[in-house]
């Protein structure tokens, strides 16, 4: 019997909103905003994430894993990785890790505005 059912991941970042509307230009879905600096993004297929506004955040260090390393990632499966590419760079992504090997390596790494880091991965 499990103890409890999944709910969200929620990114702390300085600008809930922004963030949040970054993800859904992304992944699609709508936006809420139903408490004081903390945005919900419901995706389509039921999947939330959640924006939580932390004045002094600092984007993780990819791929460090010692001091301000990476605490966690988001992966998302495309079907065409050039045009998914094009379209979270006009989107605010910047590439962190580009080097797919040729197509060997299925994903690249990107960071959100907010310096997150998420993948972008293939199949």
């Amino acid at each position: 019997m499990p103890v409890a059912t999944y709910g969200l991941v929620a990114l702390d970042c300085p600008d809930p909103r922004s963030l949040a509307e970054f993800y859904r230009g992304v992944l699609g879905g709508e936006v809420r905003n139903d408490y004081p600096d903390w945005y919900d993004l419901y995706a389509p297929g039921g999947a939330r994430i959640a924006f939580q506004k932390a004045p002094d955040h600092r984007p993780p260090e990819w791929p460090r894993g010692d001091h301000n390393s990476q605490q966690e990632h988001l992966d998302f499966d495309v079907t065409d990785i050039e045009r998914a590419e094009q379209e979270v760079l006009a989107l605010g992504a910047t590439p962190l890790d580009l080097d797919d090997r040729g197509g060997e390596r299925p994903f690249r790494v990107y960071a959100d505005p907010a310096g997150h880091p998420f993948c972008l991965c293939w199949h």
